[in-house]
Order: structure tokens, then C-alpha cells, then sequence
């Protein structure tokens, strides 16, 4: 995107960083851009397994100190499919950014052409026979999102660059995250548990235009533009988790913590205007989350659970911190700590059928300050609704499958630069999303 100079005019500027590092999270049933859940079981029973464990996937995800309540060895596989739902609307008064900027006033509406993504689960839990131990290892997706706004000659912010226009035409951005855990379970006792385990994360970050490195004016026309962060390696980064379960006779807690998911400097090879080569750089860090649970089984046929969980974006590289440096970077998506509470309720139908609901519900992550530099970053949903059903087909060997839908909402405010906001605009963002997931589990 090009930027009016000199003295980097923050009225253009303003409109480019819409492009931040964090995208459509919440379309993507998400709590920020962490996933609520993963795998078809936990899925439909709303995410909730930190006293509940029904799956392996469900276990390593959120507390690994809930494997032995599996009562055998089991692996799981699961591949779910997410179609998230995002638009961006916003209108520009006539002279909102300057003298004549823009002549007439502007207004339009645009959908995200980002389609589907498909996220897998692999869940295996061993529990050796006669033994306090237990050992797990899973493989999923742990984070992510993904936006791609076409241009438009209606729409403000996704106008042709100045001088031709006011925005920054189409946007493209990506984060993904996989993350490997491997984990220990003792038993202290017939009741209690505790766990420990490393986690591995490889990730990828791509962002055209990259708003988190300094626009350049390279070939002195005036307007400087910020480079693409679409070349971008694959970064690694690490953590760990801990948890402890306790089972009593109809009813169990637990609790555990991930520890925040710290990376290497995500990195990007890029030029300046005139072609020189530059390498961009950017520090983005998972939160993390702790989480405290509750299980009932006192009721014959049925489990309820609840979870509730502190996610620490406050005090995440990229998302806590807000604002501008002096040359036009974007510092962070000035994101806050939230919290969220997710219930579960199973019913078995028949000796093989097991059937499902969850509801999820957070706070949204993003100020209302931070609307706009959010725009790209969606992750403003709310409410999720779940269900799904599990199909004993032998003592071993179980199919399941899960439908999730994240609830339409919408925040709005104003533009926002680094001398404040600026009157005469407005940004609207709203997203929403469906989940299909299908598993299968074997016990052995």
C-alpha cells in the first residue's frame, strides 16, 4: 500500500493497518485465535475436557492428567473442516482524511474469499496395564486464521492505494499453528492424577501488506508502501503443560496450565520499492491459558461438565501491546485477557450410541479502541453451539462426528491513527462460522 508523505500523513497511513497479524479466529470457532476444542468428541460436547475424559484428543489438548480416566489405551483420528464467515464494512465522509480525501463520500460491504480449512487430530493415549503411568502424544491444530479481502471500488479500505484511491486494495493473511504434545500421567492415587509434558509448535505467518515493518518510500515518489510478508519461513516455538484429576465416586475436578507457546522471530524475505531485497521480522507469541473444570456422572446414562479458562493475551508478544512505532509499524493488535466458560452434556442413547451437546461462550478479546486495527482480525464471536453423536461399531472401534456454529457478531468504530481517531469514518467487522468434524477412535 502507498502512504502520503511527508512527514508520513497518518490519515492514509491509518487504512493500511488494517492488515494486522491476527485474523479470522472467531470464524474459525475459536477463542481468540486459539481453538476451543479439537477432535469430533470434543467438539460436541462444547470443548469442555479439562474433568471430562471422553477422547484422547480431548485429554492432550486441555489436560493430560484426565488420560487415565480413559480407563484404556485408545487412538484417535479426526479431520474437521471449518467454513468461517467474515466481512468488513466500512464508509468515509467526504474530507474525513484531509482536504478533498476522498472527494465524495464512500460506503460498501465486503465477504472474506477464504473458504474452507481442513485442521486434523491424531490423539493416542497409552496406559500399560498394572502401572500409575500414562503416556500421550497428540498432533493438532492449536491456533490460526486466514483472510482474503478482494478489492473493491466501493468500499473504503479496500480501495485502490493513493493516489488512486484511499485504501490499500486486496489483503491477504495467514497464521497457522500445529502443535505436537507429549505428555506423562502418574496416579498418586485410585483418585488423583497429575501430568506433565512438553509442547512443540511449528507455525507459519504470512501478511500482504506486512503493517508490522515500516513502509519504505524507496523510489522518492512521494508515497511510501508497506512490504509483503508472504514469503515467510516456518517457525518453531515450545512450551509445556501441567495438570492434575481428581475422580471421586460420581463426580471429578481438574485443572491444568499451558504455558504460553514461545517462538522463534517469525521471518520474511521481501524487497523495497525499487526491488531491493529486505527481511522482516515479527515476535508473536501464543498466550497462556489455564483452565479449572468440573465433571457430574451421579445421573445413570449421563456426564455434564463444565470448563472455565483464563487466556492471557494481555501479556502475549503481538497481541497485548497496541500502537504505532514512529515510523508507521504497527507494535501489536492490543488485545486483552479474556475469559471463557463452556458446558457439556452426554447422553447414552443406547450401549452403542452416545450422544452430544455443548454451548461455549468468551468474551471478545478486542477493545473497542482496538476495533478498527482489528479489522482483519475478527475474532469477535461469542457464542458457540454444539453437537454431535459417537457410534459404538464394536467393543473397540467407535465412529463419531461433530457439528459446531459460531453465532454472528459485529463490533464497529472508528478509524484510528497514531495521533487518535479520526471523525467522519466508520469500520464495521463481523464474523460467524460452521464446523463439521468426523473421527474415529480404537481402544486396545
Amino acid at each position: 500500500m502507498k502512504l502520503v508523505l511527508p512527514g508520513l500523513k497518518w490519515a492514509p497511513l491509518c487504512l493500511a493497518t488494517l492488515v494486522v497479524v491476527t485474523a479470522a479466529g472467531s470464524a474459525r470457532a475459536q477463542y481468540g485465535v486459539v481453538l476451543s476444542g479439537t477432535g469430533a468428541v470434543t467438539r460436541s460436547f462444547g470443548g469442555v475436557a479439562t474433568a471430562a475424559p471422553l477422547s484422547p484428543g480431548g485429554a492432550l489438548y486441555w489436560n493430560p492428567a484426565t488420560m487415565p480416566g480413559l480407563g484404556r489405551s485408545e487412538l484417535e483420528a479426526d479431520a474437521e473442516l471449518l467454513f468461517p464467515h467474515t466481512a468488513v464494512a466500512s464508509s468515509v465522509s467526504p474530507g474525513a482524511l484531509g482536504p478533498g480525501i476522498p472527494p465524495v463520500g464512500l460506503a460498501g460491504r465486503t465477504d472474506s474469499d477464504t473458504g474452507a480449512f481442513a485442521l486434523p487430530t491424531i490423539g493416542l493415549v497409552y496406559l500399560p496395564e498394572d502401572s500409575p503411568l500414562g503416556f500421550g502424544l497428540g498432533v493438532f491444530a492449536q491456533a490460526g486464521f486466514g483472510v482474503d479481502y478482494a478489492g473493491s471500488n466501493s468500499n473504503p479500505l479496500l480501495t485502490a492505494p493513493p493516489p488512486h484511491g484511499i485504501g490499500f486494495g486486496p489483503v491477504y493473511s495467514d497464521y497457522q499453528v500445529l502443535q505436537i504434545v507429549a505428555a506423562a500421567s502418574y496416579r498418586l492415587t485410585d483418585r488423583l492424577s497429575v501430568a506433565a509434558g512438553p509442547t512443540l509448535d511449528l507455525s507459519t505467518l504470512r501478511v500482504d501488506p506486512a503493517i508490522f515493518a515500516a513502509p519504505d518510500d524507496a523510489n522518492g515518489d512521494g508515497f511510501a508502501t508497506y512490504p509483503r510478508g508472504t514469503h515467510g519461513q516456518t517457525t518453531w516455538g515450545g512450551g509445556f503443560v501441567v495438570g492434575a484429576y481428581y475422580q471421586a465416586d460420581t463426580w471429578a475436578a481438574g485443572a491444568s496450565v499451558k504455558s504460553p507457546q514461545w517462538f522463534d522471530k517469525f521471518r520474511s524475505n521481501s524487497s523495497d520499492e525499487l526491488g531491493r531485497p529486505r527481511t522482516l521480522s515479527f515476535d508473536l507469541d501464543d498466550p497462556m491459558i489455564v483452565s479449572v473444570g468440573a465433571a457430574y456422572r451421579g445421573l445413570e446414562r449421563w456426564v455434564l461438565a463444565t470448563d472455565v479458562r483464563y487466556i492471557d493475551y494481555a501479556d502475549a508478544n503481538g497481541f497485548g501491546r497496541g500502537g504505532f512505532s514512529p515510523d508507521g509499524a504497527l507494535r501489536g493488535v492490543g488485545w486483552r485477557s479474556i475469559v471463557t466458560v463452556a458446558a457439556g452434556v452426554q447422553y447414552q442413547l443406547t450401549p452403542d450410541v452416545s450422544l452430544r451437546l455443548g454451548y461455549s461462550w468468551n468474551e471478545n478479546p478486542i477493545p473497542n479502541a482496538q476495533a478498527f486495527v482489528n479489522t482483519l482480525a475478527p475474532t469477535i464471536t461469542e457464542h458457540m453451539l454444539t453437537a454431535g453423536v459417537s457410534w459404538k461399531v464394536t467393543d473397540d472401534f467407535t465412529l463419531s462426528v461433530a457439528y459446531m456454529h459460531a453465532f454472528d457478531n459485529a463490533i464497529g468504530g472508528s478509524l484510528v491513527t497514531p495521533a487518535g481517531q479520526v471523525p467522519g469514518t466508520f469500520v464495521q467487522n463481523s464474523a460467524s462460522g460452521d464446523v463439521v468434524v468426523v473421527g474415529a477412535s480404537l481402544k486396545y
